[in-house]
């Protein structure tokens, strides 16, 4: 399976997401931009989830129907074509990182699928209901991997 290539100007993979994105910062989405997108996509889906908050996985964003055609989003962007689905805060829309004070620092998986057809995913949907319905159906995907601690 070919991959997606999945950046951000914010953060490196594996680095300190800023403060700026963070829910208790100025909770703005962060810039990503992604390139090899197969051509047979019909649409996109972005996913960011926490699978070290203390409860399970916390969505913290979750976007389907992105235009395939489209290379990325600015800060506070809303995704091109997106329908953005309700977050583990429950509110549509990105939630930044509020992990925990003194917890280590969380990773943040963005995920970015390219899909054959539009998918159904209800709108207060768990982690697992996202994988169930994105792994299940990807062409392709890209990770990129952001950490952020209080």
């Amino acid at each position: 399976m070919a991959g997606i290539e999945l950046k951000s100007t914010a953060f490196n993979d594996h680095a300190m997401i800023p403060d700026r994105y963070a829910k208790l910062g100025d909770n703005v989405s962060p810039p990503l931009t992604w390139s090899s997108v197969p051509d047979e996509a019909v649409e996109l889906a972005l996913v960011c989830e926490d699978p070290d908050a203390p409860s399970g996985t916390f969505i913290h964003w979750l976007v389907t129907g992105i235009d395939p055609r489209s290379q990325g989003l600015d800060a506070d962007e809303k995704p091109p074509g997106g329908h953005q689905h309700i977050n583990g805060f429950g509110e549509p829309g990105w939630g930044g990182p509020q992990p925990p004070v003194g917890d280590k620092a969380h990773r943040y998986f963005f995920r970015l699928y390219a899909l054959p057809g539009p998918v159904s995913i209800p709108d207060e949907a768990t982690a697992e209901d996202v994988h169930n319905v994105l792994d299940r159906q990807q062409l392709a995907s890209g990770t990129l991997v952001g950490l952020y601690q209080r």
